[in-house]
């Protein structure tokens, strides 16, 4: 009997040794740990609401220290009228029109001519991107005008445009293009080249052709930074929109900012620019939204 309680060999002690080294930090006894030691807990919801009351919080100092430097006079009216004028002309220009047209005219030609160019650009820059991204040739050639494009802004090429295609509706679309076309052809690109490589060897070891490897898994894998191109992209495209419609426009956002410009109608230049950014804040939301349902594994591989 004495025997089955004999005390365990210390060998015996050893072999269990390891199975208390596989503790996780959560069961050990924190007796001699340090707050500044634990990982950092995760911002509840309680935070994130706190930091957007404070962007809106913000948002209402800016405009209250917009409408006292107006109300005091500080600034003359011309160069800065005050919140009010602006939102007074707002509806104005909603209802009765600027330069013959209404904002929600204006509006509608500058979508219209954005929307080509991004048409155009993806069309374009995401064959360009997967050339680049699975082609050495490809990125020989395309990789260097892309390069070249990219630093230049709009205005520097806007009057080789108008000599070379003249002052029509294509000379327009055409500039948003170009500046549309570098952040989709190299987020493209980098999408196609941080493919896994393992998804394309088990494809082609299932026999998929190179068409279907690239239709069935290297789109796939690039689609999440082929939508980022494309927020990208439509930021530089409303960035050009104004730099466009000063050749020889009659209709859109840029020629009423710079028609107000001319004649010193600084609410409606103030006005014009906020519609701008609320339309593009828009589209970067839905742009957002569609990239949430298209693409949910986006940055969980």
């Amino acid at each position: 009997m004495s025997a089955l309680f004999r005390p365990m060999a210390r060998p015996d002690l050893e072999r269990l040794a390891p199975f208390d080294t596989e503790l996780s930090d959560h069961d050990r006894p924190d007796a001699l740990s340090v707050p500044w030691s634990r990982p950092a807990p995760e911002p509840t919801r309680s935070k994130r609401w706190s930091a957007r009351w404070i962007s809106v919080a913000t948002i209402i100092v800016v405009l209250a220290a917009w409408a006292l430097t107006a109300a005091l006079g500080i600034v003359s009216p011309v160069f800065l009228p005050s919140p009010a004028a602006v939102a007074a002309k707002f509806v104005s220009v909603a209802t009765e029109g600027f330069v013959d047209s209404t904002l929600l005219e204006h509006l509608g030609v500058s979508l219209a001519r954005v929307f080509a160019a991004l048409i155009a650009s993806l069309i374009v820059g995401v064959p360009v991107g997967i050339a680049i991204g699975m082609s050495t040739v490809g990125r020989g050639i395309f990789d260097p005008l892309l390069e070249f494009l990219r630093p230049i802004p709009p205005l520097a090429y806007l009057p080789l445009i108008i000599i070379w295609f003249g002052i029509g509706e294509p000379s327009k679309v055409l500039v948003i293009a170009i500046a549309m076309l570098a952040p989709i052809a190299l987020s493209t690109a980098a999408g196609v080249k941080g493919v896994n490589r393992e998804r394309i060897n088990a494809a082609r070891s299932l026999g998929a052709t190179r068409r279907q490897v690239l239709a069935h898994v290297v789109l796939p894998s690039a689609l999440p930074s082929i939508l980022t191109g494309l927020r990208i992209a439509l930021g530089a495209g409303w960035t050009t929109l104004v730099a466009a419609e000063l050749i020889a426009a009659t209709q859109g956002l840029g020629f009423m900012i710079q028609s107000a410009a001319q004649f010193l109608v600084t609410d409606v230049v103030i006005m014009g620019i906020f519609v701008i950014a609320g339309v593009a804040f828009l589209l970067e939301f839905v742009i957002r939204r569609i990239e949430a349902v298209l693409v949910p594994w986006a940055g969980r591989d």
